[in-house]
């Protein structure tokens, strides 16, 4: 389980849980979510490889000599590029909604979108200062109730995030390869 502490003081747990085939044989992993210890969602059906592909690029991204670190002096401001044509003002690193096309849509999303702010660094109003562009991964959870929690990591908060998960859906019992960057069988 892993915990982010969110902006509003409450705790979301993002439990990996192992997705069967239908001899009962883990494949893959579905998020289930809690807030302050009550269920709060399920998301991201099979969702471990676009975890580990994105875990993998965050790492790439933080890592000195990376493209982003020319851009981005501060490691804690990079994170992966969108893909070519995503040109998003807050692109998404990952959206997971809810887990069947049979579930209502209430049943819980996840997603975790790129901010880039600015502030003034120097003296109010005084042109001796320099602007501080800052990036951080949003991460943005609603519940079957409608209400929703936000969490706001550096790349390096995102990255100890999505190594935990994926750490925890290995001791649940999900082959490693399910998440590795091959694709996971689908379920019989």
């Amino acid at each position: 389980m892993r915990t982010l502490r969110c902006l509003d003081g409450s705790v979301l747990d993002v439990v990996p849980v192992p997705s069967l085939d239908r001899g009962g044989t883990p494949f893959e992993v579905t998020l289930e979510l809690r807030r302050d210890g009550d269920t709060f969602g399920a998301v991201g059906e099979r969702c471990g490889y676009f975890l580990a592909d994105l875990a993998r690029r965050v790492a790439a991204a933080r890592a000195d000599g990376s493209p982003q670190a020319a851009r981005w002096p501060d490691p804690d401001d990079r994170f992966p590029d969108p893909p070519p044509g995503g040109a998003a003002r807050e692109p998404e690193l990952f959206a997971f909604r809810y887990r069947d096309r049979g579930d209502v849509i209430s049943t819980g999303e996840l997603r975790c979108t790129l901010r880039t702010s600015s502030m003034w660094v120097g003296r109010q109003q005084s042109a001796a200062g320099r602007w501080r562009v800052a990036r951080r991964a949003v991460i943005e959870a609603w519940g079957a109730s409608g209400r929703g929690v936000r969490a706001v990591l550096t790349s390096a908060d995102l990255a100890r995030f999505l190594a935990g998960v994926l750490a925890d859906a290995d001791r649940a019992g999900t082959p490693g390869h399910a998440r590795r960057g091959r694709a996971a069988r689908p379920a019989r």
